[in-house]
């Protein structure tokens, strides 16, 4: 057996087998503490704006009417819960605690929750002027004991309270308000537990949104869309005296105009934020800051708003829509995922990946966190817009736990390889687990139920890299078969699908110079039913196919035992796993046969792997007459193209290299050059993926009907070099064997 080591970069995405007898993965990853396994929750027909929990009980407050059991379809054996509703914390069933928050005209919302340090009293704020009909004005105070409304605090806030932070005297509030209790206070307040109005000033001069008390009680975290708190310029975030209001730190150009603070929470040593924006420029990720300087420790920036945060035992959790998180070294521009967990000391994303959908209203998602521990376990509240989670229909609510941890890895996706005499590659796309970066595999072989090889790898959704174990305990014309299991530690996937592979004698010719001529990326496009590309090049450089193309065309471009793969024109592709620089020069390779009138890209290099690239260079694609084009960006869009059509149902060779001033761009058709400006030498600087099948073509000259190539692809490599006219006649030649 071969070992190999095991490089966990994330965007590095070159993992090869460690050595069998390696540690087994852990079910959790940490310091994610929290499993990604949805707990069956109570739901409510409309948004969840705010929680609070203590005592085993979620406190939840928002804009709906009903609650309805799990599982439940909306209209189905719902309850009323006006705007309100408490639940059991270990059980997701709501408790005999009912109130109505209600508005005599408009819409009632409860935007804001916050239970007493006792636990005695729940403070309720939103836009409301009654609850159970006892008449009040955008706050309330309710005893947690018998579920009723204080009567000794009322006090007048003139409109909507977004945030609310108590101590053991004080009640702090934030949000739309000009006057409390009559008197001017622009945005934020502080009011006694009694109800009176305390000399507390900070006046904002836009919405205010979070209000958080440090832990030794001394200063207020404030947090909104302002740009001034009592006339001094800080932007969206301040830290000021807890009795006076006066700044004790501001923040002017510490985050961007167009950005606000929607959330702020803390734990010990640090206050965390969380931030949406609009516009270019903007920011959306989080913010940690220490708290005995109230600096910076780290900031993300992933883009789509964060609305809320939550630490737990030394992780933030958040609930956003995060969708593009490349400028961290993250997932690029793709579907929005919801939930995300960063260490408090380091903005990494950590394996911890449940996920809501978008939901109603905005709509965002998720809205507000909280957490509590019931009966010797530990829950972590999700409330907002959504309305499923991890892709199942859920409402409104939903909460997950500190164990058991009970979802398996996917099944790993297997291709062999037998380029070698004498061996076989055992090569898989590493699983995914939505709490676990850290999997075990194990291969075994021929029907054994004990497995030959074990070994660990990481990954996360955006970032599967390809493992290879050789099997040398093999002979030539040997058919042997492998299946492989991904297991979190406690959990464990079915086997993959059986693959089988023929040892081989002699090395097969073509793919035998492709790999000696230097090709760092290679598709052969031999797997069955799967998502994986394996790279034959040896650099790990595997490919996602997406949207299933169709799999083990025949006949291949190439004599031997290989198959080719089958785009649809429409929406299926293949993309790479890695993030790669911009090639200053390179080759690009395949074999093309189709009848599409329709044009569509064969190969190109974008910004995006999951949805049309905005930034594309690098690209060979065919017009709707069949004739190939080859282009770069070089001060505008530079291309050549051929004369001829090859759309005529035959296999083609198409080769496109660009090199410096004097051998520019050049295209080959069936190891001949068609096309070349030997004076274009420059592309697009940016990094990007290798795309396969499919890209958006917008701006390009003579743009097809179809921006995805309709026909069936085969042979697919890349080069960092040029590739001689004489390379390129060579590979051509050897399509026979």
């Amino acid at each position: 057996m071969r070992a190999a080591s095991a490089a966990l970069g994330l965007l590095a995405g070159a993992l090869t087998a460690t050595a069998a007898g390696t540690s087994p993965a852990a079910a959790l990853t940490p310091p994610v503490a929290i499993t990604a396994d949805d707990l069956t929750t109570w739901q409510t027909n409309g948004i969840v704006w705010s929680m609070a929990a203590g005592d085993g009980v979620v406190y939840a407050g928002g804009t709906f009417s009903t609650l309805r059991p799990p599982a439940a379809a909306p209209g189905t054996d719902e309850q009323p819960a006006v705007n309100f509703a408490a639940f059991d914390a270990a059980t997701g069933a709501p408790t005999d605690c009912s109130l109505s928050f209600t508005v005599s005209s408009g819409t009632a919302t409860v935007r804001s929750l916050a239970l007493s340090p006792d636990g005695d009293t729940l403070y309720a704020g939103g836009q409301f002027g009654a609850v159970n009909g006892v008449g009040v004005s955008n706050i309330a105070a309710i005893d947690t004991e018998t579920c009723t409304v204080r009567n000794n605090f009322k006090i007048g806030v003139s409109a909507t309270v977004r945030g609310l932070a108590v101590t053991d005297d004080t009640v702090y509030l934030a949000g739309d308000f000009t006057t409390v209790g009559g008197q001017t206070r622009s945005h934020f307040a502080a009011v006694t537990t009694g109800a009176s109005l305390l000399p507390f000033t900070a006046n904002a001069d836009e919405v205010a949104r979070a209000v958080e008390v440090t832990p030794d009680g001394r200063h207020v975290l404030l947090g909104g869309d302002f740009f001034r708190i009592n006339g001094t310029n800080t932007h969206a975030l301040a830290v000021v005296d807890a009795t006076s209001g006066q700044l004790a730190k501001s923040y002017p150009g510490f985050i961007h105009n167009n950005s606000t603070v929607q959330d702020i929470t803390t734990d010990a040593t640090g206050f965390y934020t969380g931030n949406e924006g609009t516009g270019g420029g903007v920011f959306d990720g989080r913010i940690a800051l220490d708290l005995d300087d109230f600096e910076q420790r780290w900031r993300d920036t992933c883009l789509g708003a964060t609305q809320a945060v939550l630490v737990h035992s030394g992780v933030l959790y958040s609930g956003s829509h995060a969708h593009d998180c490349a400028s961290m070294g993250a997932f690029p521009d793709q579907p929005r995922k919801h939930l995300l967990a960063q260490s408090v000391d380091d903005p990494k994303l950590l394996p911890w990946f449940p996920d809501t959908n978008d939901g109603i209203g905005e709509p965002v998602g998720p809205r507000v966190m909280s957490q509590v521990s019931s009966g010797g376990s530990h829950y972590l509240w999700v409330g907002g817009e959504f309305t499923t989670v991890n892709s199942r229909p859920q409402q409104g609510l939903t909460r997950f736990a500190d164990g058991p941890d009970t979802g398996s890895p996917w099944v790993p996706n297997v291709s062999l390889s037998t380029l070698t005499p004498g061996r076989i590659d055992v090569n898989w796309q590493t699983s995914f687990d939505t709490d676990d970066g850290e999997l075990t595999y194990r291969i075994y072989k021929d029907g054994s139920n004990t497995p030959v090889h074990t070994t660990t790898g990481y990954s996360v959704f955006w970032d599967r890299p390809q493992l290879t174990w050789t099997d040398t305990d093999v002979a030539p014309g040997e058919t042997h078969s492998y299946r492989i299991t991904a297991s979190d530690g406690t959990n464990t996937s079915a086997k993959s699908p059986a693959q089988s592979a023929t040892v081989a004698s002699t090395a097969e010719a073509y793919p035998a110079r492709v790999r000696s001529d230097g090709a760092t990326l290679y598709w052969r496009y031999d797997e069955g039913t799967s998502t994986f590309a394996h790279d034959s090049s040896g650099n790990l450089n595997n490919g996602f196919l997406r949207n299933g193309p169709a799999y083990q065309q025949t006949p291949a471009a190439v004599a031997g035992p290989s198959t080719a793969i089958g785009f649809n024109g429409a929406d299926d592709y293949a993309f790479g796993n890695r993030l790669h620089a911009a090639p200053g020069r390179f080759s690009v390779e395949t074999w093309i046969r189709t009848t599409t009138r329709n044009g569509g890209k064969i190969i190109g290099f974008g910004n995006k792997t999951q949805q049309n690239s905005t930034r594309q260079d690098k690209n060979v694609y065919m017009r709707n007459d069949g004739r190939l084009v080859f282009g770069v960006q070089s001060n505008g869009a530079r291309t050549i193209s051929t004369s001829s059509a090859y759309n005529d149902g035959q296999w083609h060779h198409v080769v496109a290299t660009q090199g410096p001033l004097g051998q520019g761009m050049a295209l080959y058709v069936d190891g001949q050059l068609r096309a070349s400006n030997i004076l274009v030498s420059g592309n697009d600087g940016n990094p990007g993926y290798w795309r396969v099948g499919g890209d958006t073509l917008s701006g390009w000259p003579s743009r097809p009907t179809s921006d995805f190539f309709a026909g069936q692809i085969d042979e697919t490599a890349v080069y960092p070099t040029t590739l001689s006219g004489s390379q390129v006649s060579a590979h051509y030649a050897l399509r026979n064997g």
